[in-house]
């Protein structure tokens, strides 16, 4: 984890010199592209002015009919539609796939570095690898999020790094978002004594999590009291897999009950079910600030 943090490092004091070379890089790859020969775009055009002289700005309506023609894409990804109010299709192709890989590899190393967990440490995470449709093109769409944790490659790429998580796969791919979210929950309280890390990809998600257990905090008592799941999950692989961690548990039901009880506007929700120790927070919003927006909501 080290080399990765070095690496990273490395290039971040000659940030100019990478990314004028990234550039160079795919300019030469993609000179033979119809768009960019459609601007003159050559084997001379290697610097951002020379660019910047060539490519007109525009917006993605003008790129659409350019993307529906690409190959070698593998799934698209359904943006969130924040930056103009709509959805939109991106291309995901085996290069972005790695890159992502390589960003999530770097992300984690300076977690490690600064909040290591031990052996016996879980992490609690609310990430959803939701189903994918077929377009009638017949490529996979899905969540962002979706096309990466279902890459055959980032589960291998990510083994050596990842921390073990407290809920099973069958949660984290589950066709439904809302019942994935109930089991999260649910298992970062029966592994409460092992939480040592909360991730979501941005910090709204840590917000939503957290405000979805004021609301079903009861019922979720309820399941660890009785060891019988909530009726509210009917994926029939999620129910199998959660039934296998449940066990009738009154005294863990009554703690948590005791606690949620007990706080103020649900301050120290966190700290009061990881038994006071100190937990990491992380999300991936740092890589445009928008968790600064969140900051205010993150008062558990």
């Amino acid at each position: 984890m080290n080399r990765v943090v070095d690496d990273f490092e490395e290039m971040s004091r000659k940030a100019d010199q990478v990314q004028k070379q990234t550039l160079k890089d795919i300019l030469l790859k993609n000179q033979s592209a119809i768009y960019l020969q459609k601007f003159g775009i050559n084997e001379n055009t290697t610097d951002s002015e020379a660019l910047k002289a060539l490519i007109p700005l525009v917006t993605d309506f003008e790129l659409e009919p350019f993307i529906q023609r690409m190959r070698l894409i593998i799934s698209l990804f359904n943006s969130s539609g924040t930056s103009q109010g709509r959805p939109k299709f991106v291309p995901f192709t085996d290069e972005l796939i790695e890159n992502t890989i390589q960003l999530f590899r770097t992300a984690f190393a300076f977690r490690n570095r600064e909040y290591p967990i031990d052996d016996n440490g879980r992490a609690l995470e609310f990430i959803f690898s939701s189903k994918q449709y077929i377009s009638t093109g017949g490529v996979p769409i899905g969540t962002a999020t979706t096309n990466v944790y279902r890459n055959p490659n980032f589960k291998a790429g990510m083994k050596s790094i990842q921390s073990l998580c407290c809920s099973p796969d069958e949660v984290i791919f589950s066709p439904d978002v809302h019942q994935a979210l109930y089991c999260h929950l649910l298992s970062g309280i029966l592994f409460r004594d092992q939480v040592q890390y909360v991730f979501a990809s941005f910090a709204h998600g840590l917000v939503h999590a957290f405000r979805t257990f004021e609301q079903v905090w009861g019922e979720i008592v309820t399941d660890i009291k009785e060891g019988v799941l909530s009726n509210r999950i009917t994926v029939p692989s999620v129910r199998y897999a959660m039934s296998k961690l449940l066990k009738p548990n009154p005294k863990l039901a009554e703690t948590i009950r005791t606690k949620c009880l007990s706080l103020s506007n649900w301050y120290g929700l966190i700290s009061a079910f990881v038994l006071e120790r100190k937990v990491c927070l992380w999300d991936h919003d740092w890589l445009h600030g928008a968790v600064c927006e969140e900051a205010e909501t993150l008062r558990w």
